[in-house]
C-alpha cells in the first residue's frame, strides 16, 4: 500500500492551534482525498508568517511566507491541491505592521494559485471582543511573556487585520471560516482541547464514513530548517511516512 500515488496534495499553513492538532488535521484531509495525501506543513508555536520567531527561547523557526516549503511546492509535480490557512495573529503582538502581516498571507495565498482549494480561519474577533482588560493581561503574560499587548489598540490592528483577511481570501475564491467564542475558554487564542475534534470537522468538512486508521505522533523537532540554541538545523523530508502511502514534510 505504501507505494500508491498520493490522490491529494495538502499545503497547511499555521502556529499553535496547527501545530496541536496536525495529526487530527492530516486524518481529516487523508478521509477528505479517499487516499493517500502528500502533505506539507508550515506550523509551529508561535509561529510568524514572515520572520524567524522563537518558542521557548531555545527553537526558532523561519516565518511562512520565507520557508523552504514554497521551494518544494514548486518543485513538485502538479497535483490537485488542498490549503489550509489558520493561526494569523501572532505577528500582531509581535509588533508588525497590519498592512505587511496581510501583504504575507497574501503572498501565500498567491503562491497556491487559482486551481487551489483553499480555506482560511479568520481571526478569533467573537473571542477578543468579550476580553476585559485584566482577561487581557494575564493572557499575553502567559502566551507573549515580555511583549507589551496594550489593549484596545491591540484589538483595533485585529479587527484591521481580519477585514483585510476576509478581502484577500475572498477575492481569490478562499472558503473562510469565522472562529466561534465557544471554540475558546480563558485562553482567547487556542482552541479547547475537548473541542478540536468538533472545530476540525467544521473547517475540513469531510464525507460520512469510515476514517482512515490514525496516523502517527509527529516528531517534537521535525522541520526541514529551524535554529536551535542558535545553531542552524537542517533534517530531510518527510517527516513521517504512513502506511497508506501519506506523507507530512514540515518546514
Amino acid at each position: 500500500m505504501a507505494d500508491r500515488e498520493p490522490a491529494l496534495r495538502a499545503v497547511l499553513l499555521g502556529a499553535s492551534n496547527l501545530k496541536k492538532s496536525l495529526p487530527l488535521v492530516l486524518d481529516r484531509v487523508r478521509h477528505r482525498a479517499g487516499g493517500p495525501v502528500e502533505a506539507l506543513a508550515a506550523c509551529g508555536h508561535g509561529r510568524s508568517w514572515g520572520a524567524w520567531s522563537r518558542f521557548l527561547y531555545v527553537r526558532h523557526l523561519p516565518g511562512i511566507a520565507r520557508c523552504g516549503l514554497w521551494g518544494e511546492l514548486k518543485a513538485r509535480p502538479p497535483l490537485p491541491t488542498l490549503a489550509l490557512i489558520t493561526d494569523v495573529g501572532n505577528d500582531l503582538v509581535y509588533g508588525a505592521r497590519v498592512e505587511e502581516i496581510a501583504g504575507w498571507v497574501e503572498a501565500c495565498l498567491d503562491r497556491l494559485g487559482p486551481e487551489t482549494e483553499t480555506v482560511m480561519t479568520l481571526l478569533p474577533l467573537a473571542r477578543l471582543e468579550r476580553l476585559s482588560q485584566p482577561q487581557v493581561r494575564l493572557a499575553a503574560g502567559l502566551l507573549y511573556p515580555g511583549r507589551p499587548a496594550p489593549w484596545p489598540a491591540l484589538l483595533d490592528r485585529a479587527r484591521d487585520l481580519d477585514e483585510r483577511l476576509r478581502r484577500i481570501g475572498g477575492e481569490r475564491g478562499a472558503r473562510l471560516v469565522e472562529p466561534a467564542a465557544a471554540w475558546y475558554g480563558l485562553d482567547p487564542i487556542h482552541f479547547r482541547r475537548r473541542l478540536r475534534r468538533e472545530v476540525w470537522s467544521h473547517v475540513l468538512p469531510a464525507p460520512s464514513g469510515p476514517a482512515p486508521e490514525a496516523g502517527r505522533r509527529l516528531p517534537l523537532l521535525g522541520a526541514a530548517e529551524s535554529r536551535l540554541f542558535g545553531a542552524t538545523v537542517r533534517r530531510s523530508q518527510p517527516a513521517i511516512r504512513l502506511a497508506d502511502g501519506s506523507t507530512l514534510s514540515l518546514f
